[in-house]
């Protein structure tokens, strides 16, 4: 999402600085050419020969007569984006109030003054942060359209996002945003439908296909509500998942019952719902007690649940609404039969078809299947996420 992609990665004196190394490499990954700037305090970290070997070009660490400052971020020139990260509370004080005393204060400057886009990733303790004139000078920031990637708050601390949170934070500040003011519901994962407090009845979904969608619809501009169910068949919000999604406004549910429930809530209001989640057709009572192991045979009495998209479409008629399709067939004919029997039965705007030996991999193989055609997609899920994404954005108004 980053290719071709100019960056200035200013890097300030907090001791994030530290991963100014892998930043530059993950940024570099996807595809940007990046040229650091650091302060003074900043080299105290960090020396600048590990930034240069992190972007393969020498670092600014002095404005001189070379004026590196225009020559990087002014008017028509090598940036197309400033990202300071890690930012500390002095240096976004100093944007804020165009104090230009370091080099990449200079850089804000005159970034702002030419309208290039600035991203801006707060590193600093927590009570740093919560500091009424920092919170008062990211408030200006922001009302000038300068970007802020939250950060982590952990241990008292408000720690840097991650290298996946700030590059897409760049992505969505660079690209087209043909999706913004939109808000666009996205259900992942898989469902589980409890039998007893120990077992689940499941499937094989990942939850990647979902996720790759909601983050292509935040970098193109929309507003994304995740409702994202069991994986593997822990749930996403366990551990260090949560900042796996500071892409989206997180929603987690369990059950088919509790993914059409959030799925309905989150989409009044809504643009758009694309629906990636492998949803359970059927449930079981539960037994309130540990069903006990044996060779006696057991037989649970399967129920069929609602259909989501039927009964989101029935609620919303209006709602523009994408579908996703599994089978096992590996035909093309029979895949794209499917998933016009669906399209036509809720109104679609289209659906992607694919065959369920793709699920939990991150390479894919789909069918886009509108009404009258329908074109192949191979390649990682992550492509195919901006492929749907665009494709939604081109239905919409």
């Amino acid at each position: 999402m980053l290719d071709g992609v100019n960056v200035a990665l200013g890097v300030t004196g907090s001791i994030a600085a530290v991963k100014t190394v892998e930043l530059a490499h993950e940024l570099r990954r996807r595809g940007a050419e990046v040229r650091a700037v650091m302060t003074n305090s900043a080299q105290g970290i960090i020396h600048p020969w590990s930034v240069e070997f992190a972007t393969d070009t020498e670092v600014v660490t002095e404005i001189t007569g070379k004026v590196e400052h225009v020559e990087l971020c002014g008017r028509d020139e090598w940036a197309d984006v400033l990202l300071v990260a890690p930012a500390t509370a002095n240096t976004v004080g100093k944007i804020a109030h165009a104090v230009d005393d370091t080099p990449v204060t200079t850089c804000a400057t005159t970034a702002i003054g030419a309208g290039i886009p600035v991203v801006v990733a707060p590193a600093m303790h927590e009570p740093m942060y919560d500091h009424p004139g920092v919170l008062e000078a990211i408030e200006k920031l922001e009302g000038w359209g300068v970007d802020f990637v939250d950060p982590r708050i952990e241990e008292e601390k408000a720690k840097i996002a991650t290298e996946d949170a700030i590059a897409l934070a760049v992505a969505r500040a660079t690209g087209e945003s043909p999706l913004a003011g939109k808000e666009v519901v996205v259900t992942s994962g898989a469902t589980a439908e409890s039998v007893d407090p120990v077992r689940l009845l499941t499937n094989r979904s990942s939850g990647k296909m979902g996720r790759a969608v909601a983050r292509a619809a935040h970098v193109l501009g929309a507003d994304v509500t995740l409702v994202h169910a069991t994986v593997g068949p822990h749930p996403l919000t366990g551990g260090a998942g949560v900042s796996d999604v500071p892409y989206a406004d997180l929603v987690s549910v369990e059950s088919a019952g509790e993914m059409l429930e959030a799925t309905l809530d989150a989409c009044e209001g809504a643009d758009a719902l694309v629906s990636v989640a492998a949803i359970s057709d059927y449930t079981v009572e539960a037994s309130d007690e540990k069903i006990r192991s044996g060779q006696e045979e057991l037989t649970l009495s399967l129920s069929p649940t609602p259909k989501l998209i039927d009964t989101v479409r029935e609620a919303y008629p209006d709602l523009r609404i994408v579908g996703f399709k599994t089978e096992t067939s590996g035909e093309d004919e029979q895949m794209v039969e499917a998933a016009r029997k669906t399209l036509d039965r809720a109104g679609l705007a289209f659906v992607v078809a694919n065959d369920a030996s793709v699920m939990g991999s991150d390479e894919t193989r789909a069918l886009l299947v509108h009404q009258q055609a329908y074109s192949e997609y191979r390649g990682p899920k992550d492509d195919l996420g901006l492929e749907v994404a665009q494709a939604l954005a081109a239905t919409l108004p």
